[in-house]
């Protein structure tokens, strides 16, 4: 058990948990039924698309939201738009952060349909976009065409067990260079970098720490994460995206009512305290950095960043790494002004706009995160 989880259950449940009843040890034991499906069933369709999509669906996107839905309605095409009712006005303003998880969701797409020997052709924004929000129009069209000449992507094998590892990483595990080589090697359009210094480190960890606790400290954002919390299998299976809260210790501190969207909100609560213990153990665990830069900031950027970040993703899975995107520095409200400021002088000194940062190291592999079935994000079929 990670040591942030100790001192969560030291901090949060005390004697109580430490002497669970027989009929609390049975719902620690809950899993979800149904949220993890769709990495199942992930493949199995034999329709090009749909198969293709089963995948996508797998990409890592903000906050587990899931923005995607799907147009099948002309053949051998998928439009793709954001759902307007999953994103985060507050801590990402722009939708800046859910264009590149979209971004994601379209390059996944096009690896797996390079499995089935189709070529897909991606056109960002076919009607247009706005700079400050997503609208109704379209994020991509994508167009499938069967093409023997089409060379596997190799990342494909690495889709089934990428993670996001929302655990702390084994510090007296250090992340050689080979490691940020290989990361170098998968990306594509974006300006890739990485670091591995024990100065960068230490810097970054305390960047990153304090980033953090401003979003925290600022209640509309603190309370935009904490209200997609979902605490438990019950109400992960009920809506399989957002902040999941599952496994033996969740199970049990919802069953007592020791942990509630409530008592997380409120400071004083030892619920929030030990939530904090928690996080910033992430931040602080740290073994290495890996950043993306882009030279604008256009929607096209932000797609491009996905499709770079999900490769990233994908080859960090291959050489056996962990990775946890730190975006909280990249977030353009006004109290994190400073830090994103602070950011970008660091690692984009010669400018342009720092799109991803996250940590890097050794953890175990963590269960997958939960998804919506496919059924659920087309719109026409």
């Amino acid at each position: 058990m990670p040591t942030s989880r100790r001192k969560f259950i030291a901090l949060i449940g005390g004697g109580l948990i430490l002497a669970a009843s027989a009929s609390l040890a049975a719902i620690a034991t809950r899993q979800p039924r149904t949220a993890h499906l769709p990495w199942d069933m992930a493949g199995l369709d034999p329709e090009p698309r749909r198969r293709a999509l089963s995948f996508a669906l797998l990409s890592p996107n903000p906050h587990n939201r899931q923005p995607w839905l799907v147009d099948l309605s002309e053949p051998d095409a998928v439009v793709l738009y954001a759902d307007p009712d999953r994103l985060l006005p507050h801590t990402d303003p722009m939708s800046r952060q859910i264009t590149i998880g979209l971004g994601c969701f379209l390059e996944t797409l096009r690896i797996a349909a390079s499995h089935g020997g189709y070529r897909v052709d991606i056109t960002p924004f076919p009607d247009g976009e706005d700079p400050d929000r997503l609208d109704a129009r379209p994020v991509a069209r994508a167009v499938f065409t069967a093409d023997a000449a089409v060379t596997p992507d190799a990342l494909f094998a690495h889709i089934p067990t990428r993670r996001t590892t929302k655990d702390p990483f084994d510090t007296t595990r250090p992340v050689p260079d080979t490691a940020l080589a290989a990361l170098t090697a998968a990306v594509r359009s974006t300006r890739f970098g990485g670091s591995v210094a024990p100065g960068d480190i230490a810097d970054l960890r305390l960047l990153t720490h304090d980033a953090l606790t401003v979003e925290i400290e600022t209640p509309r954002t603190y309370k935009e994460s904490v209200d997609l919390f979902r605490i438990g299998r019950a109400e992960v299976d009920a809506n399989p995206d957002g902040i999941d809260f599952t496994g033996p210790l969740f199970e049990t501190l919802a069953a007592t009512g020791l942990m509630t969207r409530e008592s997380v909100l409120d400071p004083t609560s030892q619920a929030y305290k030990a939530g904090l213990d928690a996080v910033y153990a992430n931040t602080d665990t740290a073994m290495g950095h890996v950043w993306q830069v882009t030279e604008t900031n256009t929607r096209a950027d932000q797609i491009a960043t996905g499709a770079d970040w999900v490769r990233l993703n994908l080859a960090a899975t291959a050489e056996g790494l962990a990775l946890q995107p730190l975006s909280q520095c990249l977030q353009e409200y006004p109290e994190m002004a400073a830090y994103h400021a602070a950011i970008h002088a660091r690692l984009a000194a010669g400018g342009g706009t720092v799109q991803m940062l996250a940590r890097i190291g050794y953890a175990d592999l963590p269960s997958p995160s939960p998804r919506w079935p496919l059924e659920t994000r087309i719109i026409h079929a």
